[in-house]
């Protein structure tokens, strides 16, 4: 299967919480390849830091104020974001890597937070007609591991299942968590196909 691994950063997991960082990457189970010369990474607009701050978690003010700065600054207004999203969706790279082939999404925690953010922000229509409605999602299936006796339950733990599968720390930001949950999917599957 050839999937499209994304992740977001956003200034929380609130409703109204804005994303300020999107990427995806393109890979192949078969292969094993992650296409990372065809990733897709851009900030996207939001509210001045300042503007934020009284609303924001402490956790996010500690580790996200750069980003935010960085999205309030240099992101793609919503339009643009999601003209740069079509762009790439209809270049002829993507369209030769997944033919005609509905584009099925693969993330972390994607169906609690990815989705719910892109389907606010670009249109469930929009998203709809450029993504199948079915997903992958890392989370999940780790879930399903871990009651299967497969995996410890501290891997429900994104940066712990990184530890457990050798790969260090969760970098928290959109382009690496994107490359890095395909990773850990394809050492997922070579660990344990033998199972199967």
């Amino acid at each position: 299967m050839r999937y499209l691994s994304i992740d977001l950063e956003s200034t929380g997991l609130e409703e109204n919480a804005h994303i300020i960082e999107f990427a995806a990457v393109p890979f192949d189970t078969e292969t094993g390849k992650i296409e990372e010369e065809h990733t897709l990474w851009c900030y996207v607009q939001c509210p001045t830091f300042e503007d934020l701050k009284d609303k924001l978690n402490p956790w996010v003010i500690e580790h996200n104020e750069g980003l935010i700065r960085k999205a309030s600054e240099e992101g793609k207004n919503r339009i643009e974001f999601q003209q740069y999203i079509e762009e790439y969706l209809d270049s002829s790279f993507a369209k030769k890597y997944f033919g005609d082939n509905p584009i099925v999404l693969f993330g972390k925690s994607m169906s609690a937070i990815d989705l719910p953010f892109l389907n606010r922000d670009l249109g469930w229509e929009w998203m709809n007609q450029k993504f199948s409605h079915r997903t992958l999602d890392l989370t999940c299936l780790v879930y399903g591991m871990i009651d299967l006796g497969i995996l410890p339950d501290k891997c429900e733990s994104g940066s712990e299942l990184m530890k457990y599968l050798g790969m260090g720390e969760v970098a928290h930001t959109a382009k690496e968590d994107a490359i890095n949950t395909a990773k850990m999917y394809l050492r997922l599957l070579e660990m344990y196909k033998h199972q199967a």
